[in-house]
């Protein structure tokens, strides 16, 4: 395809063939479009391409007859505005003595009809020139256009930027924007005063970040234009957050029944926002199904390809459109172009047959002398400045500010080229170009370092892809005096912006198309507050999703956390899920009820056994405290004293030295007690053995030394055992979360498993033996057998401390504690009760019995 039409095109730019060559010694045109316009001679020719219709109308084609070729219909008086201004720029440059002196630039503007068919052919008309025939076989003297301005469809630049690189012809573009269009491999000669959609869609992005819309629709026309721009915008949605909720493709043909399946898509979305790249022509079908369906309550974005665009701005579409955001290219001044614009009027030309066609959808009359049904006839004296329309309407030059700024690039590099001094030009040898004999490649060299600032005080210049510099205004869509829409500038968005702020908007000045004027929300879910993490739901984008509890001992501290954190060891979340709190520290004190209550149980079971102490003193020469050994009764009432106090040392916070003496002096206390206990059975049995014939040398060999002797070596044992546990294995604190994640329960460490079963063993062991003995002397024959208490007392012990076993390894924390007190409570209030209340019973109610006649049974 691309090698025919290079043929087609190269023939106007080559010394061309015999072959071609008619006999008259010329070359000539074999057909002509038909093609509307407006022409102006000059030494060199500016091509242009505007759109000055929106919709082209195609024949039908049989191939019977000849075809005919497609007509244009709704002329759009703001391209006819960019045509005309361009006409402006170049009328200004021709009277300025300081720019291109003793040049005169002419033009040749086409109508490209938003068609590519229809572009391509203007295109091709300006590549080949107008004349009806071609004689000059020198190939000398400039091209038909040194350059072309235009055209403002990104497809249609692509097409036929593509074609003029080939011959290095440089194409000024004021309105196409599709970033594919940087490439300069592909487009070598591509330059345009407009940014690219690169830039264009991150400007979008901002305003969306800004208001905090993460779910959005998307429109987009179905052109090179459209489709780049909907790919860069949703890779740049996904990058903030953003999801799209819908992406259509506007219909190249307007298919009625795609444009309503379209809007029904909009209507059924729970998307608020709808974001459009699209022109107008793809854009003004939709928005009559818009109407026709009554679609409201969405925020319309537009890109720049219709944010400003006139034909929106009517009364039928304000309850639809009104409150539209945009991104509008950077308006400009022209001092002049009003009060030129006014002095238009159509001239006798046909090649400026554009000028007569503006003219009577103007003043909707016709230059037809036969006349149209319902049209008068113009005479061409209208009086423009009684009009009210785009055309007219300077206030707001986007485009047509472009296009003054793509004229006036073109004209100053020409001008570089002419100032270039023979000797120290760009070109091979040093050279310079010679005008009279222009080649368009060396036109393209200046426009890619041309530098210059308009009289509205923009810079100019290109990049090494031929973009221009980016900045946007943003536009906001009001309702005007008259029930239409009127377009306030709110904000503007500069990349390059040197406070570092790429967006500023000036919200007090926006208007919202809602009942609250206020920024309506387009989210698909609602922002996970701090406390929660969100969790995507299954099948739907990545901004649909539930907010899901953090898990204890996690917390997420910023809104829409992916996950939770999970908090350091001695830390746990708050209630609210939000920030790491230190853990609580659980341990037995002596504030909380229970520590209380087994403090004074303590102290109790310690005042009895003082208490017994001063009875079994004042009463110490009495029968009942001398039986069995008195010096063993205070020695077990001791022991018992230091098991009651041992217990404070296992409540309070755990201390280094707590931890070392709790179960030392818990395990000598016991095996004090125990031993007592155990020598008291013994003496048992040999008092009961010396009062028989075999056994009268008993208490000889077990006197009050060997008992003394006795719980003295029992006792340094577990001295020694304790000894060789503290040196080797010491328990100490430990903070532990292993219990309750919670909480840190603040314990102590056993230190060495092996000592602490021997201490434990040990106890048992004596306690065992002590149970078994006095269990044998029970029934021995005395009036006051003590072994019976004994043996009663030792049953408790033991039951305690066996529950104790199961109990403390399923308790958790200070609770472990707990038990292990209660059991050196039981155990201990077990043995005072049972061995000395009974004395003390007798001791103090019934002193009459405390006679040794009572205890041996002779008392009467």
């Amino acid at each position: 395809m691309w090698s025919s039409l290079y043929l087609c095109i190269y023939l106007p730019f080559t010394c061309i063939s015999a072959a071609s060559i008619t006999r008259s010694g010329s070359c000539q045109l074999q057909g002509r479009f038909r093609l509307n316009g407006m022409f102006k001679e000059g030494d060199l020719i500016i091509g242009g391409l505007f759109a000055f219709h929106l919709i082209t109308v195609f024949p039908e084609l049989n191939f019977k007859r000849e075809p005919e070729q497609s007509h244009c219909e709704r002329f759009y008086m703001a391209s006819f505005q960019q045509a005309q201004t361009m006409v402006f720029a170049i009328n200004e440059i021709n009277n300025n003595p300081n720019l291109l002196p003793n040049i005169t630039l002419g033009y040749h503007l086409y109508d490209n009809c938003v068609k590519l068919g229809v572009a391509f052919r203007s295109a091709t008309a300006l590549l080949s020139g107008t004349e009806e025939t071609f004689s000059n076989f020198n190939c000398t003297g400039p091209p038909p256009v040194i350059g072309i301005v235009g055209d403002p469809g990104s497809t249609h630049c692509i097409a036929i930027s593509s074609v003029l690189g080939l011959f290095r012809i440089p194409m000024v573009s004021y309105y196409a924007t599709c970033s594919c269009l940087s490439d300069r491999k592909k487009y070598p000669t591509f330059f345009r005063t407009i940014p690219s959609d690169a830039f264009q869609v991150r400007a979008m992005v901002q305003i969306l970040r800004h208001f905090g819309w993460t779910w959005v629709g998307l429109l987009y026309s179905d052109d090179d234009y459209g489709i780049n721009a909907a790919y860069s915008f949703q890779k740049e949605v996904q990058l903030f957050g953003g999801c799209v909720s819908f992406s259509e493709i506007l219909p190249l043909d307007n298919n009625q029944i795609d444009i309503h399946r379209i809007v029904q898509v909009i209507q059924a979305s729970t998307a608020r926002v709808v974001v459009v790249f699209s022109t107008e022509a793809y854009l003004l079908p939709l928005m009559d199904e818009v109407v026709l369906q009554n679609v409201t309550g969405r925020q319309w974005i537009a890109s720049e390809a219709w944010a400003t665009s006139s034909v929106f701005h009517t009364q039928r579409l304000l309850p639809f459109l009104g409150g539209t955001l945009g991104i509008a290219i950077r308006r400009g001044e022209i001092q002049g172009l009003h009060d030129f614009l006014l002095r238009l009027h159509p001239d006798s030309n046909l090649k400026n047959n554009m000028v007569r066609i503006f003219w009577e959808n103007m003043f909707g009359c016709s230059f037809d002398t036969g006349g149209r049904e319902g049209k008068r006839i113009c005479t061409g004296q209208e009086d423009l400045r009684s009009t009210n329309t785009a055309y007219t309407d300077v206030s707001e030059l986007r485009a047509s500010y472009n296009v003054y700024k793509a004229v006036y690039a073109i004209a100053h590099a020409l001008d570089g080229l002419m100032q270039c001094q023979e000797g120290r030009g760009p070109f091979s040898g040093n050279s310079c170009a010679n005008i009279s004999n222009l080649k368009p490649w060396q036109l393209v060299h200046y426009l890619q370092i041309v530098n210059f600032t308009t009289g509205f005080g923009d810079h100019v210049s290109f990049d090494k892809n031929g973009d221009a510099l980016a900045i946007y205004d943003v536009m906001n869509w009001q309702p005007s005096p008259d029930g239409s829409i009127v377009v306030h500038t709110v904000g503007v968005v500069d990349e390059g912006a040197a406070t570092g702020k790429v967006l500023t908007l000036d919200e007090d000045a926006l208007y919202w198309n809602v009942e609250t004027n206020k920024s309506p929300r387009s989210v698909c879910s609602e922002s996970c507050p701090p406390g929660t993490r969100r969790a995507r739901r299954k099948g739907l984008p990545a901004c649909c999703f539930d907010c899901l509890p953090c898990a204890d001992g996690e917390i997420s501290n910023i809104s829409d956390s992916i996950e939770c954190i999970v908090c350091p060891d001695e830390f746990w979340s708050n209630t609210d899920k939000n920030q790491c709190v230190p853990k609580e520290v659980e341990f037995l004190s002596y504030e909380e009820p229970l520590g209380i209550s087994l403090s004074t149980a303590s102290l109790l079971g310690t005042c009895i056994c003082s208490a017994v102490v001063v009875i079994f003193a004042h009463y110490r020469h009495t029968p009942v405290v001398r039986a069995n050994n008195s010096e063993l009764s205070f020695l077990l009432l001791v022991s018992l004293k230091l098991c009651f106090l041992c217990v404070l040392l296992f409540i309070g916070r755990p201390q280094l030295w707590t931890c070392q003496l709790r179960h030392a002096v818990f395990g000598i206390s016991f095996v004090l007690c125990i031993s007592s206990i155990l020598v008291k059975t013994m003496v048992v049995i040999a008092v009961f053995k010396s009062s028989r014939p075999e056994g009268k040398n008993a208490m000889k060999w077990f006197g009050a030394a060997q008992q003394r002797c006795t719980v003295l070596v029992l006792t340094a044992l577990q001295v020694i055992i304790c000894a060789v546990w503290l040196s080797n294995a010491s328990p100490k604190p430990h903070k532990n979360s292993q219990y309750i994640n919670s909480k840190i329960v603040y314990e102590c460490t056993i230190g060495s498993v092996a000592g602490f079963s021997m201490l434990l063993s040990y106890i048992g062991l004596l306690a065992a033996v002590s149970f078994l003995l006095a269990f044998l002397a029970r029934n021995l024959p005395d009036n006051f057998n003590e072994a019976k208490f004994i043996t009663f007392s030792m049953l408790i012990f033991c039951a305690v401390w066996i529950a104790f076993i199961p109990a403390y390894v399923s308790s958790p924390g200070k609770y472990a504690v707990a038990v292990e007190i209660f059991a050196i409570l039981a155990s201990s209030f077990g043995l005072l009760i049972s061995i000395f209340a009974p004395k003390c019973y007798i001791i103090i109610l019934h002193p009459e019995r405390n006679t040794k006649k009572a205890l041996m049974g002779r008392a009467t």
